[in-house]
Parts: structure tokens; sequence; C-alpha cells
């Protein structure tokens, strides 16, 4: 435990992603197996001990010490897991003074009931001191935020093997055949053995992703400054366009309203994947039925009713669900719409440029028996980029998140590359809220008020009242934060542990993408990714907008 606590330790103190590169590749190397192998499942997420949860800590503790005093640390400190490592009490005995291995603790939790998960963090606890308890706990509750993504961690172990320039993409390949702890792989990666034998016919195949389009045209600050305009300037986006990339070599369709899937079915067999990789053929059977086809392709999975595809209220009923019931199949049934094709039949064909792929795609899809459930997403033709801009225009008004841009030469791989594909969106909606909670973050944040639930006002039964209709924690730089800090600080009229209600005297100008109905909310509704767009020092509370102008927002279905 005591090399793991070190690296985390590290990540979060380092901000450089070089750096950070550098201190995972020397921690796989140097440590032992499976330790490494279930660290890596930790940092890249792939690892789920299913009996260790925030309550299970907050148990923990509170037989430990006096619930009041570890009440008011939690609110002091804002991350759990820290808490608990820094208040929990050192035993009068000694304990056994025996390293422990990460191997152990994972091993020992995926079999334990939650009553055996408790002791057994306790009884390690006592033997560990602070840095490693939050080792530790961050390893059992998963919820690491160490600033290292999945993609990072594919990347430092490609660093294992620096004299070959396929390592990254021949793990991204290999992933999802893989499982913890990683044994073949890492001593693969360290020229001990061949190259793992991974059986990946019915696969998740990394997918391609597209960087949004003001990344590739503006600078940093120049971005920050159009967050803050009050109109979209959408002629400086065509001017920008227009220098740096010629129309003719994109072809364009819409953004979809609904989530990313890799459909594969091959010899008789069907999965359903998520973006992540994410099996979800069992949530959607009625789509798994419908892919009657053989290949693995790239698409949208929607609700469609009667030709029409619903907003995503409808497709968000059904996720999450491992097994829905037929009722809620027949009144929301799934879509895929396809845009790209990976394999065709078994020919894996995602060497080919895009416009090769989408005329296979073409001439693939009238070959296959499919009834129902399945169809392709068209092309837009353009000529202009001026031409494509006053098309985005019309995105919100039929129910689009905007544009697609694909490169035609473009070749299908795995991650983010720059340049080959961009995701131009509609532009954001924007009302003025009232902040009524504040929440500390976590990570570095975890010692300012960084996460603000607001509300709009409606006609109450004494009059005028506040009611929540979204939450955010982004949009604003360091310094704004310190200000909001301290103004939640000096504003404060009630505490909820880690959560301060506040005067209702600040105002925030919120961006968020769409409003949908929300049972969740005592307004009735949301806002779909909501983060602040300016905080208006200047504004009264009770010039905020109100309920029924966001219910004004919410699409007709």
């Amino acid at each position: 435990m005591k090399a793991f606590a070190r690296l985390l330790e590290a990540l979060v103190t380092t901000p450089s992603r070089n750096a950070k590169l550098t201190l995972l590749t020397d921690y796989f190397r140097s440590q032992p197996d499976p330790d490494r192998g279930w660290a890596l499942a930790c940092i890249a997420g792939s690892l789920e001990l299913r009996n260790v949860t925030g309550s299970t800590l907050r148990t923990m503790a509170e037989e430990r010490v006096d619930p009041v005093l570890f009440r008011m640390s939690y609110d002091y400190v804002g991350d759990l897991a820290e808490t608990v490592a820094l208040i929990w009490p050192i035993p009068e005995t000694p304990p056994e003074t025996a390293p422990l291995r990460l191997s152990t603790v994972v091993e020992t939790l995926a079999s334990a009931t939650r009553p055996q998960a408790i002791a057994h963090l306790a009884t390690w606890m006592d033997r560990l001191g602070p840095s490693e308890r939050y080792a530790l706990l961050k390893l059992a509750t998963g919820g690491l935020r160490v600033g290292v993504s999945e993609r990072l961690a594919k990347t430092s172990l490609a660093a294992m093997r620096p004299d070959e320039d396929d390592v990254l993409d021949r793990i991204e390949e290999m992933w999802h055949g893989l499982e913890p702890p990683y044994i073949p792989l890492l001593q693969w990666l360290e020229g001990r053995t061949a190259a793992p034998q991974v059986d990946l016919t019915h696969a998740f195949r990394p997918m391609m992703l597209a960087h949004p389009l003001d990344n590739g045209l503006y600078s940093v600050d120049e971005r920050r400054e159009r967050l803050h305009e009050s109109d979209e300037s959408d002629q400086l986006t065509v001017e920008r366009l227009t220098e740096k990339m010629a129309a003719a070599e994109y072809s364009a369709e819409w953004k979809w309203d609904g989530i990313r899937v890799q459909a594969v079915s091959l010899h008789g067999e069907r999965r359903l994947y998520t973006r992540m990789g994410e099996e979800i053929s069992g949530a959607f059977p009625d789509v798994v039925a419908a892919m009657d086809f053989e290949g693995v392709a790239d698409g949208e999975l929607l609700v469609v009713k009667e030709g029409e595809v619903a907003i995503f209220a409808e497709l968000q009923k059904r996720l999450g669900r491992k097994s829905p019931r037929p009722k809620i199949v027949k009144e929301s049934p799934g879509h895929i719409r396809l845009y790209d094709l990976l394999h065709d039949g078994e020919e894996d064909i995602r060497a080919l440029s895009f416009g090769e792929r989408r005329a296979r795609l073409d001439a693939w899809f009238p070959r296959q028996t499919i009834e129902r459930g399945v169809d392709l997403s068209p092309l837009i033709g353009f000529g202009t980029w001026a031409e494509l801009s006053a098309i985005r225009a019309t995105s919100r008004d039929i129910g689009q998140e905007g544009l697609m841009l694909k490169r035609l030469d473009s070749s299908y791989v795995g991650g983010r590359p720059t340049g080959p594909w961009w995701k131009w969106k509609r532009a954001p909606l924007t009302a003025d809220c009232v902040m009524m909670y504040a929440q500390r973050g976590h990570g570095k944040r975890s010692s300012f008020y960084s996460d603000y639930t607001f509300g709009a006002w409606r006609d109450g039964p004494e009059g005028a009242e506040l009611t929540p209709v979204g939450k955010a924690y982004s949009g604003f730089t360091d310094e704004e934060l310190k200000r909001l800090d301290k103004w939640v600080r000096d504003n404060t009229t009630d505490r909820y542990g880690p959560v301060r209600a506040v005067k209702f005297g600040l105002v925030l100008e919120v961006n968020f993408d769409a409003v949908q109905r929300s049972t969740r909310h005592k307004s009735g509704i949301a806002m779909r990714f909501p983060r602040i767009k300016r905080i208006r020092w200047d504004k009264p509370a009770h010039e905020a907008d109100r309920v029924d102008t966001l219910e004004e927002m919410i699409p007709v279905v």
C-alpha cells in the first residue's frame, strides 16, 4: 500500500500531464504482480468493489469517533475519504505491522459482505498511517479524482515499450478482452511474454471521438471570451473555418440527441456497447433483436416513436436499467441510427477513409435483413461553411444537438485525435438564476465551495419563491472561485454537513443545453448540462428568471 499511497499523493499534486505519465510508468515498471494490475484497474476505472460506499465509510468513522466531531471535520475537509483517514484514532495497542499488499485488499473486499468489508477496513486502518489510509479508502470506493483518465493510464503503459509506435493502439484494441489484474498485458509490455491472445470477434472496438469545433478555431483565451459573449459569433466561426478548413474535404451530418453505441453482430452473436465499452445488451433487448446484420457498426441509440425521434428524456427512462419491464420497452422503443461501418461482415475496414467507409455502409445496409429498429443517419449536402452554418442554425428547432464534421480522408482510430472529426454544437440556452446552496468540491477544490445549486422564481402560497432548477460546478476561473467561496461563507444562512444554504442574493447567468421535465426537482423541471456563463454581481436577485420562462424552453414531444 505504501507505493500506491505515494503514487496517489504525487498524482494529486502534479498538474503536468507528462509528469503524471512518468509517475505512472515508473510505478507500473517497479511494482510486482498482481498489485500493479489492481492499481491499474483502480486508476482506469475498471475496478468495482460494490460493498464499499460512502455510507460504509461514515459508519466506520462514527463507530470510532464522536459523530458530531466527525460531521464537523467532514464539513471542514470536504472529502469523505480524506476526513476518515485523518480523523481515524491510533489504537492504544499497536496491531500487526507486516506490510499490507494491494492485492490482499482487493481480493479480500471482492468476496466480502458489507459487514465483513467494514470489519476488514477497520482492521487495516489500524495498521496504516494517514497517507496509506487515504489510499486504502480511495481504492476501496473507486473515487480517485487524481487527474488521470483511462486514456492517460493506457498511454503510460505504452511508454513501457518506447521503441514501438503502435503499442497504444494495440493496448486499446485488446483492452476490453482483458480483465484485472492484467498480468498478461503487463508482462508483455515488459518483454517477458508474447502479446496476449484475445478473441476480439465480439469485443468492443475503441471508439473514435470528436473535439469541439471551437478547440480547432480559437485559442484558450479566445474560447473563454466567447463563453462570456451575449450572442454567438457565427460569422467569425465561418470566417475561421474558411481560413483553416476546406469545406470540400469534410462531410456533415446531424449530431443526434441520444447516446453513442457500437453494435456488434457476427456469427449469430450480438452485443451492444456504450462509448466507454460497457455492454448494455440486456438493457435494450428490443434493439439487440433488431440487429439483423453481419458486421460492426457505430451509431446513435435513440427512442423513435412512429418514425419520429423522441426527446432525450424518453431515452433516459431506459438508461441504467439492466432488465427493463416490457411496458417501458413498448412505451419507449429503442432504435439505432448508424453513421459508420467498422467491419463489413468479418472484414475490418477501419483503415479505410471515412468517405470509403460511408460508401460501404450505404451499400452494406440494403443487403442486410433488417426489418425495424435500425436505419442510417443521412449526410447533409453543403457547398460552403456559410451554407452549413445556416443549416446548423435550425438545429434546436428540429431537436438536434448540432452537427458532426468528419474529414472524408480520415481512417477510424480509437481515442480523440485532433483534426479528423469535429462537433459543432448548437448555441446554448441561457437563464439568470439565483444561488440557493453551495457544496464543497473534490480534489484540489475540496476546501472551496465550488458546486452551486441555483433556482428560478415561481408563485408560492406566500408570494414569490425560489425553487431549484439545476446545479453547476464549472465555467468560472480560479480567481472567480475564490470570490464566490468568500461570498458563500459571508452569506451562509444554514448548514447541512458539507452543504451551505445561502442568502438569496447572488445571480448566476447559466448556459445549458436544454430543459426537461423532472420529478427530482420541486420545480418539475431540470436543465441539461448547466455551466456558469457569468456571475452577475450587479443584478438584483428579484430580476432573475421564472420557472415558467424555463418551461417555455421544453421541447414539444
